[in-house]
């Protein structure tokens, strides 16, 4: 083991300082803090000019209560966000021919768009709105919202009722979730705090994955090209070689994690309280994510040391990527259906084992033969699957030439 940890010094010294590492550390947060900040922020922007907006209403009921209701929204500057131009109004005009001027319009950039209401627009529940871009849903939204409440007014008249009883008697309804353990405790929580904690845990395992997985691969491949694994091994046995590259690589991912956490933590402190699963749950969710970890790197060790070349190493890492990324995939499914057959099933296979537990676990806690079972699935997959890599590792670092077969690779495997 001394010559094991000498290994793991040196990979975790020279890849901690290497250029790409330290980009890496700070460059990954800040992507991962703007794919979820700046779409919000870019979607709630407001538009930087007003917008022409052409009605053609067959029904000639509707267009003039819509342009006033549409002069609500303003811009910043006090100028309108919408300037709505009638078109045509009324049964007797020819739809298609005005529909097809209003294109035109479109073209010449005359107006932003238009919308068509049809003859029966008092009945109609879906409208047409045409433009060039079909991609803003907030304008979309205020026409389904003004129109929809036009319409009941209109309706709550034809009735014999008062409109105002309707802005009354509608009544806003906020439902809370409220999860009953086993104990019999009850917690208020919601989807988006049980989302948030077994979304954390899969892209931490995700990322720790493919830091130290795509480095082994790279490593050992850069590592037989340069015929510097002769020496190596001529120094240490290819056990304590694998031994040292995967808890050196190891801690490598695990300084980044820490690192991201210290980074969460320190923006929990200063912008707000962050909600964490229960001590139970957390210990878990660790159990898991070691022998997660422990399984898929065993599996990218086996697989990637014949790789001879950069190519088959990219392709490689992209069909190891696309099992990471599956279970990212069932996030929303799964924590809507915890318990579901197919879930089960899934639960059981080493690969998938670590993460669907993680995302069951906030939901509802599985039962304890569950979880007994899926972490003897994972040690005893992870147990075989090291011993199944280091035999491949052993023969594979010296071996040159062709690539080999799925059979002699499972013959490596098998050899004692």
């Amino acid at each position: 083991m001394n010559k094991a940890f000498v290994v793991a010094k040196w990979e975790y010294i020279e890849k901690v300082k290497s250029k790409a590492f330290l980009v890496g550390l700070f460059l990954t947060p800040m992507i991962m803090v703007g794919m979820g900040v700046l779409p919000g922020l870019l979607a709630g922007k407001e538009d930087e000019s007003p917008k022409v907006i052409g009605v053609i209403d067959a029904s000639g009921e509707l267009d003039s209560a819509l342009a006033a209701r549409m002069s609500k929204y303003t811009l910043s500057n006090g100028q309108p966000n919408y300037l709505v131009r009638p078109i045509a109004s009324g049964k007797s005009g020819d739809l298609a021919a005005e529909s097809a001027e209003a294109d035109r319009s479109i073209l010449h950039d005359d107006i932003e768009g238009y919308i068509v209401l049809g003859p029966h627009a008092m009945r109609d529940s879906v409208f047409e709105y045409h433009a060039k871009s079909g991609g803003d849903l907030r304008l979309i939204g205020r026409f389904e919202e003004n129109l929809r409440n036009i319409i009941s007014e209109r309706k709550f008249v034809s009735h014999g009722l008062d409109p105002k009883l309707m802005r009354e008697l509608r009544t806003q309804v906020d439902v809370r979730m409220v999860k009953i353990s086993k104990e019999g405790k009850k917690e208020e929580t919601s989807f988006l705090k049980t989302f948030f904690s077994a979304y954390v845990f899969v892209m931490a395992l995700f990322f720790l994955i493919m830091t130290s997985g795509q480095l082994l691969v790279r490593g050992v491949l850069e590592e037989k090209s340069n015929r510097i694994i002769e020496v190596l091994v001529s120094s240490c046995t290819p056990s304590q070689l694998m031994t040292g590259k995967v808890l050196g690589l190891s801690a490598l991912g695990l300084t980044q994690m820490g690192f991201w956490a210290l980074i969460a933590l320190a923006s929990t402190a200063k912008f707000g309280t962050a909600e964490f699963p229960p001590p139970q749950q957390l210990l878990l969710m660790l159990v898991y994510f070691i022998l997660g970890y422990l399984l898929y790197a065993a599996v990218f060790l086996a697989v990637g040391s014949p790789v001879t070349t950069e190519q088959e190493a990219q392709q490689l890492n992209g069909y190891l990527v696309m099992l990471l990324i599956l279970p990212i995939a069932l996030v929303v499914p799964v924590m809507q259906h915890p318990n579901a057959l197919w879930v089960k099933v899934l639960t059981y296979f080493p690969l998938l084992t670590p993460t669907l537990m993680a995302l069951r676990i906030p939901v509802q806690m599985p039962s304890t033969g569950e979880i007994v079972a899926t972490i003897l699935v994972l040690i005893a997959s992870s147990y075989f699957m090291m011993i199944a890599a280091g035999r491949i590792f052993r023969i594979a670092i010296l071996s040159t030439g062709k690539k080999p077969s799925l059979a002699q690779l499972a013959r490596w495997a098998t050899r004692g």
